[in-house]
């Protein structure tokens, strides 16, 4: 019971400035299922450019973090890693198929092509290996057993996981790309609130002594 209130109690339920932007994309989405044209959906396209643009202020946010530096350096490449999932490595940048909406060559009929997903597994291989060294992994657990819990981000977070998962299930592209946009917004915002707010910062070094 004493650990349930703990955990409760660690929750902040404000409205931060930054908590804004992702409630904006969870209001829309519902008339974006509705009414938004499916080609803001596409590769290279509305949602798709504002994600990469969202990561990218993402990873600024953790270059530039106030508190346990190579933690957010750690996030800054996992930032990396989700910026080439969205483009696809560069596929779907340099290899469209002329003349085809939306399509694109796989990486079988790309010349080396076949070197693409070997050298972002060894990418991926080794930003796990920088965070295991730079003992990354002690902040991580720190900061889950003691920093300040964003409630709402955190909620559109998971809303933006469960509702992506169900438009990919269901083939509404709408849905899917707005809720993947409302995840990529809360994950910046909770990057933002622990690199750079007082609050949160003061917290989680004041329980770590």
């Amino acid at each position: 019971m004493e650990l349930m209130k703990k955990f409760l109690s660690r929750f902040d339920f404000s409205v931060q400035p930054i908590t804004i932007l992702p409630l904006l994309v969870l209001v829309l989405t519902y008339p974006a299922m509705k009414w938004l044209n499916v080609e803001y959906c596409y590769e290279n396209h509305l949602l798709e450019n504002l994600q990469l643009v969202i990561l990218g202020a993402t990873m600024a946010i953790c270059l530039k973090a106030k508190t346990d530096k190579k933690f957010f350096i750690s996030l800054f490449l996992v930032c990396i890693i989700l910026f080439l999932r969205e483009v696809n490595c560069g596929r779907t940048i340099f290899f469209p198929i002329e003349g085809v909406e939306n399509a694109f060559y796989s990486w079988k009929d790309i010349p080396y092509g076949y070197l693409a997903n070997p050298i972002y597994g060894v990418f991926m291989a080794g930003c796990g290996l920088y965070f295991i060294l730079t003992k990354s992994y002690k902040v991580l657990f720190n900061y889950m057993v003691n920093a300040k819990l964003s409630f709402w981000n955190w909620l559109f977070l998971f809303l933006g996981i469960i509702l992506g998962t169900i438009g990919e299930e269901i083939s509404n592209v709408q849905l899917e790309e707005m809720t993947e946009t409302l995840f990529y917004l809360s994950f910046m915002a909770l990057i933002y609130l622990q690199a750079h707010n007082k609050n949160y910062i003061m917290q989680t070094e004041n329980k770590n002594e």
